[in-house]
């Protein structure tokens, strides 16, 4: 059955990713929330969160689409990152699937000025990997936070607020060192297979994404627990924990 639906899975994206070539999309079936064009001198002055989430395409009945989370962030979001980063200084990537309102999210955060979240946003929206994979449908929606309002100025507004407050102000440094190491073993993984044959269709991009995803979750879930783990316990002198069970384990 598990091999079913991932059969299907491919066989609509596939889909999807042909209609770019043939031009054939229904209209209306993207939606996009543009950002309101300002001047410099109509943005805030000071720092705040802010936030594009890419709202995935999942029919009914199927699996999350994984990879081309990896497609969007080393091909779209890296070389921002590259381009600003002197102006950025947090950043995370969020990522979650649940049949409610919010849906299957790739969601990217970064904290800096309006200014420079106004020229990242801007970018997105001219760019053409986007706007290709949009018409294919593979996404959904993308929703911008407004740059004309920092409603999220503290480096703890996006913590849980469950958390202790100890916590929710430096959890944002943890997050951003996890999403750095994870980008990177994507690029990794995908430039070293790209030296002798660079994916072209979006066919090969699918496929591409699709293995250079396997292969990540094979490093996590095979080295995970003590190269990541197992050192995060490191970090804390070794003290057990409290885990979702209720009960104390190492790593």
């Amino acid at each position: 059955m598990v091999k079913i639906k991932v059969f299907r899975n491919w066989l609509l994206i596939c889909f999807l990713l042909v209609t770019v070539l043939t031009g054939c999309t229904s209209p209306g079936q993207v939606q996009k929330h543009e950002v309101k064009p300002v001047t410099p001198e109509e943005l805030p002055s000071g720092n705040g969160w802010w936030c594009v989430r890419f709202r995935m395409n999942w029919p009914p009945d199927t699996a999350p689409v994984w990879h081309m989370d990896l497609y969007i962030a080393h091909q779209v979001i890296m070389p921002l990152l590259e381009q600003n980063k002197n102006d950025i200084y947090l950043w995370r990537f969020h990522r979650r699937s649940k049949r409610d309102g919010a849906g299957r999210q790739f969601t990217f955060y970064f904290y800096s000025a309006p200014r420079t979240a106004q020229q990242i946003f801007d970018a997105l929206q001219s760019n053409p990997i986007l706007i290709d994979t949009m018409s294919a449908g593979v996404i959904d929606d993308i929703v911008y936070d407004n740059p004309a309002e920092i409603k999220q100025p503290n480096i703890d507004d996006t913590s849980d607020k469950m958390w202790p407050l100890s916590i929710q102000k430096t959890w944002p440094y943890y997050i951003a060192g996890v999403s750095q190491m994870w980008l990177n073993l994507v690029a990794e993984i995908a430039d070293q297979d790209m030296k002798d044959n660079r994916p072209a269709s979006p066919e090969e991009i699918d496929a591409f994404y699709r293995q250079v995803n396997e292969t990540v979750t094979e490093l996590w879930q095979n080295n995970g627990r003590h190269a990541f783990l197992h050192h995060l316990n490191a970090v804390f002198g070794y003290e057990s924990l409290v885990y979702w069970e209720k009960r104390f384990m190492d790593f």
